[in-house]
């Protein structure tokens, strides 16, 4: 992690046993992010996709009815698109339409940023993919630490749904 002031970036960087075109489409195709987008326990019901520069996404994630079965949703715009070599985004939490929504509305920490930056690399190596992930303005602390958990399951649920 690179601590830049009081922000920092987070970094998560994966090797899939799966060519990069696949890697790309689960990232890219909403029947196939529904497949994995949320942590362990987590589903996600819904997932619209507009994949060009200036386009938009809204994720639905689901919590399990043991934590309260509510949906929660984020959306972003894409910044830049290189096809299967990298994705630029914005993600920002917000309301079923896409509308932004403040963090603490939906019980988020007060730290929790209003505005994550993600760049994700797609790196070929033959049959397999490295994927690093940076996701930036998160503050130092639990919650930092809680989204690289909660990716790092997503990536899991991620390979699990590409066998």
């Amino acid at each position: 992690m690179n601590h830049h002031a009081s922000k920092q970036e987070l970094v998560i960087t994966r090797v899939f046993d799966y060519p990069v075109d696949l890697v790309w489409d689960a990232w890219t195709d909403p029947s196939l992010v529904m497949k994995w987008w949320g942590p362990a326990h987590f589903s996600s019901p819904s997932c619209k996709i507009d994949l060009r520069e200036g386009g938009s996404y809204l994720f639905c994630m689901r919590a399990p009815e043991s934590f309260g079965g509510q949906d929660y949703y984020s959306a972003g715009v894409y910044k830049r698109i290189v096809p299967q070599q990298r994705l630029e985004f914005t993600q920002i939490l917000s309301d079923a339409e896409g509308n932004a929504v403040k963090p603490s509305d939906v019980g988020m920490p007060e730290d929790f940023p209003a505005v994550v930056d993600f760049v994700i690399d797609f790196i070929s190596k033959g049959d397999q993919t490295e994927l690093i992930i940076r996701e930036s303005n998160w503050s130092p602390g639990p919650m930092a630490d809680n989204a690289v958990t909660g990716m790092n399951q997503s990536l899991d649920k991620l390979a699990a749904s590409l066998v």
